[in-house]
């Protein structure tokens, strides 16, 4: 029997969140959204609170905020088509860095395992690949495989591999050729927009979720080629916004029909474990896992967290 066990529910953003995030070192969980702001939440005893704000970065909507590998940098995507870069020094916070360069919206953000490099995503159709060197970040490609909107941009957590999915129904692998970063792997299957995927943790499996209200487990075969083993469909009302896969196999979904749901994995099927309901009251846009601690964010302008019973 698998639930959701509602911890907390943290209340402080005006306008909808977008994006929540946990530090990989710390049981810190970061949120950001449309009031361009990045609280940062921990646990004082037997209460959640909002210890750290971090304001003046972004001028427009926070898309997503990413915790770099180390746990002392955040990064953000916003509509105001930077990258802003955090970092955490002996008197706090201060902003690093202002990446330019995206013509648009930047949708997301994502640090590399050995946080070397950074990407970014737009809505300018552009992937960007960051190279990371002490506060410097300098471009070091721009992709420009997509032909619409790119929504989400994914490391592998093991290899430097890059993934971006798109408006254009696609997902694009890449990997670092010579001097420069070249697209070697397309996984077509969607009908409609790829909102988000999230990688297992041994990173042989991807998982991908869509406007086509699929999940869509990806597997890398023996001959290095990815391809669809699993399309998971009839279980969401409305469109999937993201996807996070657990490191003990658990999938959460965040469904714009206000649902948060939990997939698991038995053999080659996967299998409906458990559904909540009204998890917001609105659009879920984002879940993120720590252990068997899960996060989500609505447009109902909470963050909630919650404990996986099984």
């Amino acid at each position: 029997m698998v639930a959701l066990e509602l911890v907390a529910q943290l209340e402080g953003h005006i306008g909808k969140v977008w994006s929540v995030d946990w530090s990989p070192v710390t049981k810190t969980l970061a949120s950001a959204g449309a009031d361009k702001i990045i609280r940062l939440w921990h646990r004082e005893g037997d209460r959640w609170v909002c210890a750290t704000s971090l304001d003046g970065g972004n001028t427009r909507t926070i898309r997503q905020v990413k915790w770099s590998p180390c746990g002392n940098k955040l990064a953000t995507a916003s509509f105001d088509s930077t990258t802003c870069i955090w970092e955490k020094g002996e008197e706090g916070w201060e902003l690093l860095a202002t990446l330019e360069g995206h013509e648009s919206e930047v949708k997301s953000i994502s640090w590399s395992i050995d946080g070397e490099y950074l990407a970014s995503c737009s809505r300018d159709k552009s992937v960007w690949v960051w190279e990371v060197c002490d506060e410097d970040y300098e471009c070091a490609s721009v992709l420009q495989l997509h032909n619409q909107d790119v929504k989400k941009v994914l490391w592998h957590p093991n290899a430097p591999i890059l993934a971006s999915a798109s408006y254009d129904n696609a997902i694009r692998l890449y990997k670092e050729e010579g001097d420069d970063w070249e697209c070697f792997d397309s996984l077509l299957g969607h009908s409609s927009t790829v909102w988000s995927m999230d990688f297992n943790k041994m990173g042989d499996s991807l998982v991908s979720c869509s406007d086509d209200r699929t999940l869509r487990i990806w597997s890398q075969g023996q001959n290095k080629k990815w391809t669809c083993v699993s399309c998971v469909f009839g279980f969401h009302g409305r469109v999937i916004y993201d996807v996070a896969w657990s490191r003990n196999g658990m999938i959460a979904s965040a469904c714009g029909d206000n649902a948060v749901r939990i997939f698991q994995q038995e053999g080659s099927s996967v299998i409906l474990a458990h559904i909540e309901k009204s998890a917001h009251a609105g659009d879920v846009n984002s879940v993120a896992w720590k252990g068997s601690m899960l996060a989500s964010c609505g447009d109902d302008e909470l963050v909630k967290i919650w404990s996986l019973q099984v």
